[in-house]
């Protein structure tokens, strides 16, 4: 049994499934360019049925299934699996669909002009022929290719416990990385890889890098990636469509369009609306249309990462030399082709010598019977039968004299001079006694003489060429030239700048998001760009409608890529990244988040942190905490760097107790902290004031006393700012803001300090009041103090919702807790005092209440806003935000 598998495997290995390194050919095509030669199925003469070719090779050569022979038959004649066809078909061939061909009996075939040199010199002893399977006939054992087949038109084949995968090269570079080797053996692959940069595949796809072919052509494997070409045309109604123009080899066309549509129905490529195959005789185009708010590159990368129109090659280079498998380099395939060309030459130079020698010899024979043509004739006419004429002439000895100048020329071929006399050979004397009259004139002495004078020529260059390495080469090189100048067409295959591959988020559009989070627990970003600004008192805009037990509890405005921490009621804190959130759809309420995360039963969250995209930013970060009942808490940001999957605790509450986390922020030990109160105080400290806790479980140290059921609403971070008290109310009395004529007291450079550094605070009320006040009216104070005024007038504002920095160039972003949201700009509200009553922000509705604001930065190049620092909220009010509000909406002019 042992025996008998090792012949069967050796048998698929060297008889079925490896291609030879000589001419690049598995048994299968060499038997089928043969039986088209043979039957006479060449260029130039009519295509013939492919149900003869394979009946000619399955009866003569090949004891196989004709579906085999057809299949392969079929593929040879595909310029989309080979780079140079070599049949010549006519009639369904199939696609790169892939379709199947039409059935043999259909179609036809002859020799491509190019397969022909694969054949050249079959008749001249080039390769040795062995016996067919039944010993009625012989079969070339390898063809006498001109041309590196093996790398040109690669190969693919699967044997018994081995498998080769060769890529398809450019014609005309490989021949050049041949003539290469020619002129220095020593060559190194590096050497050559800069003559054969890389595969030619002839579905035209792009390749990433060289790293795969380098490590393919050094040590025989290597994966290539490819990846469709595409343009991106602009269409009616400002969309836009990705059209791919090429496919990576051996890719199916419409497999890939089924893969993209499929990728497209779950979400793993959004933007697409639509996706056609165009594709025609002129070439590949499947068209894939985006929806307006899609970005090509960002569906282009998730193209490439969902689908094969990105694809990898896996290079085996295993080839048979010397009838055993081995794996090569690409100097090694050169290496053996060209020794192999070398053999060619050599044989068929013996082959065409030895038949110059024999007609050189005939025709000395035939120059002596010219010469003396009355003797010849004389022994003819005088003998009585052709055999006693052929012996007559082979016993005369004939005068060398008036032929010594012939047998010069061949000299090296004659051993029939004995002295001054030469004796015919049974050659000879045959071809005089079968030489007709007419050669016998003057004109026929002469062309006899020419063609001895062109056999002496060419009997010398073939010595030479069997002699000379050099001259050797040079026919070599002539003949790589003559394949080069007639069959080589430019690459087709473009060499791109390496891909190292996609991280999810790379493959996500950084956009400005708005993300919110209601008492329910549901999530959801929208794009920024969705709601419009509105002037100060406006109506806003109608957005979702909301269910009476859901309500707000946070809205902030951020990019996808910013990671974001969340906290949660039980103290743990999770983290993701802004794209992994669930996108809200117009009038969408969003998605629990107990979906997203990995919350305990009766666990929500609290308070969401964004934080810098920048890890290097980290270092000196300071992460501080708040709760309702006044206590903070300072931790090094590095205790939060690595958040896993389910979660990790950030701060402990007893379970009987009422307090709660109402916000935690980013800071750094230069930053003052800004607690505000519902019923209208605020406290300023610094932040070292808070020492540094290791604990992640503790509530903190005392932050403000608060008075009666006052809690604390809102935490603010300041940049803290060196100056004295009196400097302080010098400034504010004089400062820019104001409306007043009171001229500066303090030097006008350190007005301009105090100016570039000041900061103002926007307080917002739940009826739709608020105010911006200088942040120098907040002064810096002992932590654990009751605090000082934010916001006067309680009655007609209502409880505090937020407070925070906003700046001009700014705008504020208002919720309420019927779902309407109004866009403003800072600069509208005019900076007042820290104690003063505030001006109308949002004209509410009977019974509606301002649940949330935020800040958002506009960009003064391009009007983009961008998320500054993470807003406020009122915790335990409000109702959720609508997704996408609807243009229109009124405004209100500004009133105080």
């Amino acid at each position: 049994m042992k025996t008998s598998y090792l012949d069967y495997a050796m048998s698929v290995i060297v008889a079925r499934a490896l291609p030879d390194v000589r001419d690049g050919l598995k048994p299968v095509h060499r038997r089928i360019l043969f039986a088209s030669q043979e039957g006479g199925f060449v260029p130039g003469r009519p295509y013939r049925k492919s149900a003869k070719i394979v009946g000619d090779v399955m009866g003569n050569y090949h004891p196989h299934g004709d579906s085999a022979i057809y299949d392969a038959l079929a593929r040879m004649t595909q310029d989309w699996s080979l780079r140079v066809p070599l049949i010549d078909g006519q009639g369904n061939f199939g696609s790169m669909d892939p379709d199947p061909p039409a059935s043999m009996r259909y179609t036809e075939a002859r020799l491509a002009k190019v397969a022909m040199t694969l054949l050249d010199d079959l008749d001249k002893d080039t390769v040795d022929f062995t016996p067919n399977y039944d010993g009625s006939r012989e079969e070339p054992q390898v063809m006498p290719a001109r041309f590196p087949n093996l790398l040109v038109n690669g190969a693919g084949g699967i044997a018994v416990g081995m498998a080769t995968n060769i890529p398809p090269h450019n014609l005309g570079e490989v021949i050049a990385a041949c003539r290469a080797y020619m002129d220095n053996p020593g060559i190194t692959v590096d050497e050559l890889i800069e003559i054969v940069p890389g595969p030619d595949f002839p579905t035209a796809p792009l390749i990433l890098g060289q790293a795969g072919a380098r490590s393919a052509y050094h040590t025989g494997r290597g994966s290539i990636i490819m990846r469709a070409r595409h343009t991106v045309e602009e269409n009616r109604g400002d969309r836009r469509s990705i059209v791919l123009t090429s496919i990576p080899f051996q890719v199916g066309k419409s497999g890939l369009v089924e893969k993209i549509a499929e990728a497209a129905k779950e979400k793993r490529i959004e933007g697409v609306s639509d996706i056609r195959d165009e594709s025609n005789r002129e070439g590949v185009r499947v068209v894939i249309e985006l929806k307006r708010d899609a970005t090509p590159d960002v569906v282009l990368n998730q193209l490439w990462r969902h689908t094969p129109a990105q694809s990898s090659f896996p290079a085996n280079m295993l080839a048979l030399r010397g009838g055993r498998p081995e794996t090569l380099n690409l100097r090694e395939i050169i290496e053996a082709f060209v020794r192999f060309r070398e053999e060619v030459i050599t044989r068929r130079s013996k082959f065409e010598l030895a038949k110059a020698r024999d007609r050189a010899h005939l025709l000395l024979g035939l120059v002596i019977a010219v010469t003396n043509l009355d003797e010849v004739v004389r022994i003819i006419r005088g003998s009585a039968s052709p055999a006693e004429a052929r012996a007559a002439l082979l016993a005369r000895q004939w005068p060398v004299a008036e032929i010594a100048p012939y047998i010069r020329l061949v000299e090296a071929v004659e051993h029939e001079v004995e002295g001054d006399s030469y004796r015919l050979s049974e050659l000879q004397v045959k071809a005089i006694l079968d030489l007709r009259l007419h050669r016998l004139t003057a004109l026929g002495r002469d062309e006899i003489g020419d063609e001895l004078k062109e056999l002496a020529a060419s009997i010398g260059a073939l010595l030479e060429i069997l002699s000379d390495r050099v001259k050797l080469y040079a026919v070599m090189r002539q003949e790589f030239d003559e394949i080069d100048a007639q069959f080589s067409t430019p690459r087709v295959s473009e060499i791109a700048p390496a891909w190292d591959g996609i991280d999810d988020e790379d493959l996500i559009e950084r956009e400005e998001m708005v993300v919110t989070v209601t008492h329910g627990g549901y999530i959801k970003r929208t794009p920024l760009q969705t709601f419009r600004t509105q002037a100060r008192g406006g109506k806003g805009r109608a957005g979702m409608a909301t269910k009476d037990e859901d309500a707000i509890v946070k809205l902030f405005v951020t990019s996808t890529h910013t990671p974001v921490l969340f906290f949660s009621t039980h103290g743990k804190v999770y983290r993701k990244k802004v794209w992994r959130l669930p996108e809200g759809a117009p009038q969408a309420r969003g998605r629990p988040m107990v979906n997203l995360l990995p919350l305990a039963p009766g666990e929500t969250i609290s308070t969401v942190l964004p934080l810098p995209e920048d890890e290097a930013e980290w270092g000196r970060l300071h992460v501080i905490f708040a709760t309702a009942h006044g206590g903070v808490r300072r931790n090094s940001m590095d205790a939060f760097a690595n958040v896993p999957s389910n979660g990790k605790f950030a701060m402990r509450f007893d379970e009987d107790a009422t307090d709660r986390l109402i916000g935690v922020a980013l800071l750094t030990e230069e930053d003052d902290v800004l607690l505000a109160t519902r019923q209208g105080k605020a406290i300023r400290f610094e932040a070292t004031a808070v020492r540094e806790f290791q604990s992640r479980t503790s509530t903190g140290v005392r932050g403000i006393t608060l008075k009666g059921d006052d809690e604390v609403i809102s935490l603010s971070i300041l940049h803290g700012f060196q100056a004295t008290t009196e400097e302080r109310d010098a400034y504010l009395r004089a400062a820019p803001w104001k409306e007043n004529e009171n001229a500066p007291t303090l030097p006008p450079e350190r007005m301009a300090e105090f100016a570039e550094a000041e900061e103002f605070v926007m307080t917002v009320c739940a009826n739709g009041y608020g105010k911006r006040s200088s942040a120098y009216e907040y002064r810096r104070t002992n932590r654990g103090g009751q605090g000082i005024t934010n916001i006067d007038n309680l009655a007609r504002n209502g409880p505090v919702v937020a407070s925070f920095p906003a700046h001009n160039g700014e705008q504020l972003m208002l919720v309420t807790d019927q779902a309407k949201l109004i866009r403003m700009s800072v600069g509208d509200t005019r900076v007042i005092g820290r104690n003063s009553a505030g001006v109308r922000l949002f004209n509410v509705g009977q019974g509606e209440h301002v649940v949330s604001a935020a800040r958002i930065e506009e960009s003064e190049e391009d009007g983009e806003e961008v998320v500054s620092e993470t807003p406020e909220t009122a915790p335990e009010t409000g109702a959720v935000i609508g997704d996408d509000l609807a243009d229109g909406g009124e405004s209100a002019p500004p009133t105080e």
